[in-house]
């Protein structure tokens, strides 16, 4: 008797922990009883009925309790092609921050409240508003300024086109705007050979410049060199001059005197080494201040 009052007493305490569910702080919760989503009375009008945090009761193996996300996240998806005014090609890398703020038709509209449906659906709503946004845009636009602008009306145009999701889209922002892999690429292609096309063109300037400066300071060397080469010229020629005009005055003044001394210099510069032999005769005039003077 009393095993089976414990069956009982499980029995109950199971049934009675199953018919209890918790809504955490930041969550909601859809109950669904015989997957018809439960109802209540607002007002006189019938709508779907969604739990708020804390403790609940349901109807044990009957009911299913979905639990729901309240809090703002964050969509963030790869990068995607867009196409401006002018027809040029965009890889734009966005993100998107949303909440659930119609929790009844955000149920409905996402099969349940799956949340991977709900981000590719709102993914694909942000995207098209994104795009119109660039459509409207040159890359100018785009690129020096107009950012702002775009996004305040992406996330107007996106608040909009979410609200049949029961989704509140809280902020729209882009991340990064690039060119295409193959467009970059061929920019990056020109911009090098215009940038090496401007080196080549410098450095062209600058050897023909090297040249001229060159040029210039070696016809500076020889118009210096040449003028130098002409005052020195002058000066040996005023020395020479100069030394003449004193060999001559003086031995104007004593010819014997001079000739004398002028033997004298040619005796040294011939006996100037021991090793030095001269074959004369012995009557000849190099001896001739040698042998003695003869009085006349």
């Amino acid at each position: 008797m009393s095993r089976v009052v414990l069956i009982i007493l499980a029995l109950l305490v199971g049934v009675g922990l199953s018919s209890v569910f918790k809504v955490d702080e930041g969550e909601r919760a859809i109950v669904t009883r015989f997957k018809a989503v439960l109802k209540t009375d607002i007002d006189g009008q019938q709508t779907n009925k969604v739990f708020k945090p804390g403790l609940h009761l349901k109807v044990p193996l009957i009911d299913e309790v979905r639990l729901i996300d309240a809090r703002i996240q964050t969509l963030d998806s790869d990068a995607d092609r867009f196409v401006t005014s002018e027809k040029k090609d965009l890889m734009v890398d966005s993100y998107v921050k949303w909440r659930v703020e119609d929790f009844e038709k955000y149920y409905l509209s996402t099969n349940t409240g799956t949340k991977s449906i709900a981000e590719s659906l709102l993914q694909r709503k942000v995207n098209n508003d994104l795009r119109t946004e660039f459509g409207r845009r040159t890359i100018k636009e785009i690129v020096s300024g107009n950012r702002d602008e775009l996004q305040r009306d992406a996330l107007r145009n996106a608040i909009e086109s979410a609200k049949d999701l029961g989704i509140e889209v809280v902020d729209v922002r882009v991340k990064q705007i690039n060119l295409p892999a193959n467009v970059s690429s061929s920019i990056f292609k020109r911009m090098r050979a215009e940038r090496q096309a401007v080196a080549k063109e410098h450095r062209a300037q600058g050897k023909e410049q090297s040249e001229i400066i060159k040029a210039t300071i070696d016809a500076s060397v020889s118009i210096k060199i040449a003028d130098a080469e002409r005052k020195a010229s002058i000066a040996r020629g005023e020395g020479d001059a100069t030394a003449a005009k004193i060999f001559a005055d003086a031995y104007k003044k004593d010819p014997e005197f001079y000739s004398f001394l002028r033997s004298l210099e040619a005796y040294r510069a011939s006996f100037a080494k021991n090793s030095d032999v001269m074959v004369l005769s012995p009557d000849s005039e190099f001896f001739k201040y040698m042998k003695g003077s003869e009085k006349k």
